[in-house]
């Protein structure tokens, strides 16, 4: 063994080694074992009642917002002045889309859909996100009522407003504008349609042949002719003749209801509405054109309409003959048969029908047209009257070149 090595021990309680260079004895230190474990504790500690004050303030946080949202959710769906006073409770799926949307959509409005019939036609369509939102959006516009049936492009995703402006927005209409004008013969109306609608000409006869087909009024004994009220319609896609047709005949009901004509004159109303319509330049003539049809009648004497024999013959007036003034044998010589023509012979509009319902009081028997530009229309009583005002179209019409005609 190395009698040189030194061995130390830790100085016993009471040595004189455990002194302070600076003063009396110190209490021992604990191990440094000990002390780390008590600062850990101390730590875990301090940290858990941090954790509590930090769960205690996201409690309430969390409150505060649920809180919130109640409320807002009470006021929009529940507490919503219904602007008479009282609460009306309405649904909470008054979700909208943002817009403006992405295309397409194409939705078919019909006649006679309400406010809610269109929004769950929307909604079905994906249009719309919600009924409620459509529904808001068409009391909210004042103009959403004149929304018209038919076929629209619209927009997938649309916001409910945007929907309602499109829908009163014209160019979103995929339907096909037809105009008929007043005064065209059933043959004229035919090639309209078809030219417009491209529904063959064969269809449209055969349909016209088929009455019963297009709801034709027993009171036209078969014959369109004068029956399909001169309008304008919307002609939606994938439409028929039939159903074409029938949009015609039913506005021509609809127009003799609406003016309180009996389905036993529907008719005769017809068929002198289409005289007056033949023979009128000028609106404020219609009622007096009307008049002298009605005394004619009520005297028994003949129409002597030449129009009517014009049509008999499927012929321009113009283009008549004496002969053709002569033949008795067309039904539609008012000249030679007393009385209404067999059927109208045109398309009369709201005006000839009004005014014959409604023709100006007087004695007229005669009228004449004197001016074939302006229009300018003269009544007369008597015969010899009459006779000065064909002398004054007679004049008129040779200072114009004019070739007479035949009436």
């Amino acid at each position: 063994m190395n009698e040189s090595r030194l061995d130390w021990w830790p100085p016993t309680e009471g040595s004189s080694a455990a002194t302070d260079v600076v003063g009396g004895p110190q209490p021992p230190e604990p191990p440094r074992r000990t002390r780390g474990r008590a600062g850990e504790r101390a730590r875990a500690a301090q940290e858990r009642k941090s954790a509590r004050r930090r769960a205690l303030v996201a409690i309430v946080v969390a409150g505060a917002m649920l809180i919130g949202a109640a409320y807002v959710v009470f006021a929009v769906f529940v507490n919503k002045d219904d602007g008479d006073g009282g609460q009306v409770q309405n649904a909470p799926d008054v979700e909208d889309y943002p817009g403006p949307g992405f295309p397409s959509a194409q939705v078919v409005i019909n006649n006679g859909d309400t406010g809610a019939a269109m929004a769950a036609t929307l909604v079905a369509a994906g249009v719309v996100a919600t009924e409620g939102a459509f529904i808001d959006a068409f009391a909210a516009n004042s103009d959403a009522s004149k929304i018209q049936p038919g076929t629209y492009n619209l927009l997938l995703q649309m916001k409910a407003s945007d929907a309602v402006l499109a829908l009163l927005n014209p160019a979103s209409r995929v339907s096909m504008k037809l105009t008929i004008p007043e005064g065209l013969k059933l043959s004229d109306i035919v090639t309209r349609i078809n030219e417009v609608t491209l529904i063959p000409v064969p269809e449209l006869e055969a349909a016209l042949a088929d009455p019963a087909s297009f709801g034709l009024p027993a009171e036209a004994n078969g014959n369109a002719e004068g029956w399909l009220f001169p309008s304008t319609y919307q002609v939606e896609p994938g439409a028929t003749a039939t159903s074409v047709l029938t949009t015609m005949s039913q506005q021509m009901v609809k127009v003799l209801t609406d003016h309180g004509v009996a389905q036993a004159d529907w008719l005769s109303v017809v068929t002198k509405a289409s005289l007056v319509e033949s023979e009128a330049g000028r609106d404020e003539d219609r009622p007096r054109i009307a008049r002298v049809i009605e005394n004619r009648l009520d005297e028994g004497w003949a129409l002597e309409i030449d129009a009517t024999i014009a049509y008999g013959l499927d012929k321009p007036g113009t283009q008549l003959t004496d002969a053709d003034l002569a033949d008795a044998s067309n039904p539609y010589n008012t000249r030679k048969h007393t009385g209404l023509p067999p059927t109208p012979i045109t398309a009369p509009g709201v005006a000839s029908i009004e005014a014959v319902l409604q023709p100006d009081e007087g004695p007229w028997m005669f009228w004449v047209t004197v001016n074939l530009e302006t229009k300018e229309t003269k009544f007369a009583t008597t015969l010899a009257e009459h006779n000065q005002y064909v002398a004054e179209m007679l004049a008129w019409m040779q200072d114009h070149a004019t070739p007479a005609p035949t009436s």
